[in-house]
């Protein structure tokens, strides 16, 4: 099924690559303007992040942030914007702080919700990451409400609340912006799309379901919460979005489906990358970890599967490729490197703890952030685990940390955290 609008595809598209708020494929500046920063992949362009911190120890600011969200931060033009949400899910906001001194410049009520619908207890209200680009800002809470916002006066652009789904357990899906259109994933217990609306006005361009074969009538096995992944290879721009069983490449101006490759599986969670020609794809079971030459048409299983892999594999955490390795960690605290060419363990180090965030790295190290509060600094070695620092704040993270300059944006279950050189204490 497709939009209404698909009409408007032809004269529309060509006008949207010049538009002011169009945001291309390429790496876009400094700012970490998305889920996993500039290109999506959790890599920063800092080389002197900090290694060590406590409470008291190069906290630049540290800022209480009322509400349950587990949204990451992004950070532009020197505000750090955190969408927000009451426990209970009736208040959808949107925080600014100033990135310099962690000052509150916004918290705007986007959305009121009479009847929120269920969102389990380990899942958030809000827990899409918002993205940022040329002075506007999206935010997306699922079906609940998705919104542009000036990043100048906070007024509201446009809103849309008529993009169904029963997310059953909370929504999970960042957006993205693809050439002016701002890419939407709905793999919901009910029913599962991908949608792209016009980035300036909201208007749907268009709306393609997912087509999958899920072999059950279960929606809970129909779920996911990844964000997709743009890029270009060979010439040919696509979108990837894993979800249940399949994970399905899409055309970015129409929304047809490119190629498509089955693996199993439910409740994909980790952003896709892509690195050296190929795709890394993390699914909770099926195959689990696979990697894919995003080329062809149609089902490309059986053709241009690289590497399949199980073992120690996330399904929340997303992971980074540095160099030749791709470097993760599970869910339950196992550390690993894979060789990126052909899926090849090259180490593995059993540690502990919970993870949800996903890997962050910079000048060749690596952050993982736990639940509990905890953060393992280590080398981007292919050689074998480098531990570098171990760190602990008061509350956990479920949110993926964000960069600043040269400084880490912390948002823990309870406070946001500019971590970095600082000259004294900071005020709480």
């Amino acid at each position: 099924m497709r939009g209404s609008m698909a009409w408007i595809r032809g004269t529309w598209l060509a006008a949207a690559g010049v538009a002011a708020c169009c945001s291309s494929l390429q790496t876009r500046a400094a700012d970490w303007d998305q889920f996993r920063g500039p290109a999506g992949n959790g890599r920063a362009l800092a080389t002197s992040l900090p290694v060590a911190w406590s409470e008291t120890e190069n906290v630049v600011w540290k800022v209480p942030i009322e509400g349950k969200a587990w949204s990451s931060p992004v950070v532009a033009d020197g505000v750090v914007w955190l969408t927000n949400a009451t426990e209970d899910g009736t208040r959808l906001s949107l925080v600014g702080l100033d990135a310099a001194s962690g000052e509150r410049l916004h918290d705007l009520t986007i959305f009121e919700i009479a009847e929120p619908a269920f969102c389990h207890a380990f899942n958030s209200y809000a827990s899409p990451t918002p993205v940022v680009a040329d002075g506007r800002l999206w935010v997306h809470y699922g079906s609940a409400g998705t919104a542009c916002l000036s990043t100048a006066t906070g007024e509201v652009l446009w809103t849309r609340q008529d993009l169904p789904c029963d997310h059953h357990r909370g929504a999970g899906s960042s957006p993205i912006l693809v050439d002016g259109l701002l890419v939407l994933t709905f793999d919901g217990f009910d029913r599962q799309y991908v949608a792209a609306l016009d980035a300036s006005t909201g208007q749907t361009v268009w709306q393609t379901d997912r087509s999958i074969d899920y072999g059950t009538d279960d929606g809970d096995m129909k779920k996911a919460y990844s964000t997709p992944t743009a890029f270009e290879h060979a010439g040919r721009k696509q979108v990837v979005s894993p979800s249940a069983v399949a994970t399905i490449a899409y055309d970015p101006a129409t929304g047809d489906e490119l190629w498509r490759v089955v693996h199993g599986g439910f409740n994909a969670a980790c952003r896709p990358l892509y690195a050296d020609g190929l795709v890394v794809i993390c699914i909770q079971r099926g195959d689990a970890l696979l990697a894919v030459r995003p080329e062809g048409s149609g089902d490309i299983t059986g053709s241009q599967v690289v590497w399949r892999a199980g073992k120690a594999a996330p399904t929340r955490p997303s992971q980074c490729v540095v160099g030749e390795s791709l470097y993760m960690v599970s869910d339950t605290g196992i550390f690993s490197c894979l060789d990126l060419a052909t899926g090849e363990p090259r180490w593995t180090e059993r540690r502990s703890g919970r993870y949800s965030a996903s890997l962050v790295e910079g000048g060749d190290r690596l952050y993982a952030f736990d639940e509990d509060g905890g953060c393992v600094v280590f080398a981007a070695d292919p050689n074998g685990f480098v531990l570098l620092g171990e760190n602990q704040l008061e509350a956990g993270c479920m949110a993926s940390p964000a960069v600043a300059d040269d400084d880490l944006i912390v948002r823990t279950k309870t406070h946001c955290y500019r971590l970095g050189r600082a000259a004294s204490p900071p005020s709480q």
